[in-house]
């Protein structure tokens, strides 16, 4: 079955008592039982599972093409899931450009709980042969990369990963499962920040991780869980169901805009480097056309003249709004590195930008009078 049809019917289903053809929200935190004690529906209380969970689950597993899936409150908790899942004196393998609060979330509360982690560059193949020990028990990928847009070859990866007794997790939330798909180029784990692209309208916050075999290594996660209790809400469950029924068609103009407005701006006098894989010149291009059907939404720009440039282009812009997150149908733009924090990597002079479904000619004309305006300033 296509994406497409997945995206609209997986986990979904009329229901039997009124035939609504959109699902119901059950907010009911508790379940009654049979007189022998019996929950013939599966459900006791929904800290353990409930029914829009459950049609989440289904949906996510279907469209990555796994066989289970856990629904958190957050990509952060789903994620910390996965790392939970180890024992303290196991190796981890991450990547040094990757989302924050997976680098934080790894320095600040994983390895003070035992594990170890080497942060290397994940696009050099060497380095992640050379990095694995006896221990290594996971090698965690991010492709592309966040913020610098980086490409790893999930092939080549979880390969080395299999070859060593490891297994290979994939953060898919920004190629989402209509551009990207991790299990067919050897992922275990695939797991999604769902307030992004499945979300798609930046109104719920929720996570995932989806298993290519439903293994103890899933249960575990599975018990993660239902036992931390960071569960993902009947409403949020509702709310990314809902988003996923559109999300083929929306990664579409997502990645149409942003390689058009990539396009437009590799020659401007104010920027110092455009981040897009979709552009023929960049360092991961082919490797991104092989294991992906499109380059995505999301693009990093460098402005000449460094941070205070940076953030006059922010200042100047009058259609994309200056926030972060991303995936949403708006534009957004952030100046990441005050946004990460103490202890960044990354450039001072880098913007990064969530491409939405505006018009693209809108998109393009906004952005460059910005940058012209900052051209003029200095």
């Amino acid at each position: 079955m296509n994406i497409e049809t997945l995206a609209i019917h997986a986990g979904r289903s009329i229901d039997p008592t009124t035939k609504s053809v959109t699902a119901p929200l059950y907010l009911s935190t508790t379940f009654e039982r049979e007189p022998d004690g019996s929950y013939p529906q599966g459900f006791l209380y929904t800290r353990m599972a409930s029914p829009n969970r459950e049609m989440l689950e289904d949906c996510l597993t279907q469209l990555e093409g796994g066989e289970a899936a856990a629904a958190f409150s957050s990509g952060s908790a789903a994620t910390m899931s996965v790392f939970q899942a180890l024992s303290p004196g196991d190796h981890v393998i991450a990547p040094l450009d990757a989302y924050s609060g997976t680098t934080a979330l790894l320095k600040n509360v994983m390895m003070p709980w035992g594990l170890e982690v080497s942060f290397i560059d994940l696009t050099d193949l060497g380095q992640v042969e050379q990095a694995v020990c006896p221990n290594t028990k996971l090698i965690w990928t991010e492709t592309p990369s966040n913020p610098m847009l980086r490409i790893t070859d999930l092939a080549a990866v979880a390969t080395i990963a299999h070859q060593n007794n490891a297994i290979c997790a994939c953060d898919n939330t920004w190629a989402s499962p209509v551009l990207q798909r991790p299990f067919e180029q050897g992922a275990d784990l695939v797991v999604h920040s769902t307030t992004k692209y499945l979300g798609g309208h930046s109104d719920v916050l929720g996570g995932v991780v989806i298993a290519k075999v439903e293994d103890d290594r899933f249960q575990r996660i599975r018990q993660i869980q239902i036992a931390g209790g960071a569960v993902a809400a009947p409403f949020d469950c509702w709310l990314v169901l809902r988003g996923i029924q559109t999300l083929p068609y929306r990664m579409r103009g997502h990645s149409a805009n942003a390689l058009k407005l990539a396009s437009a701006l590799v020659n401007h006098p104010a920027v110092e480097a455009v981040h897009y894989p979709g552009l023929p010149d960049h360092p991961g291009h082919a490797i991104a056309a092989k294991q992906m059907k499109d380059f995505g939404g999301m693009m990093s720009i460098q402005i000449k003249g460094g941070r205070e440039a940076a953030f006059a282009v922010t200042a100047g812009v009058k259609l994309f709004t200056r926030a972060t997150s991303l995936g949403g149908v708006e534009s957004l733009i952030e100046h990441r590195a005050s946004i990460e924090g103490e202890g960044t990597q990354t450039p001072e002079n880098l913007l990064r930008l969530s491409i939405g479904l505006e018009s693209p000619e809108d998109l393009v004309a906004d952005l460059t009078q910005a940058l012209d305006q900052a051209v003029v300033e200095k």
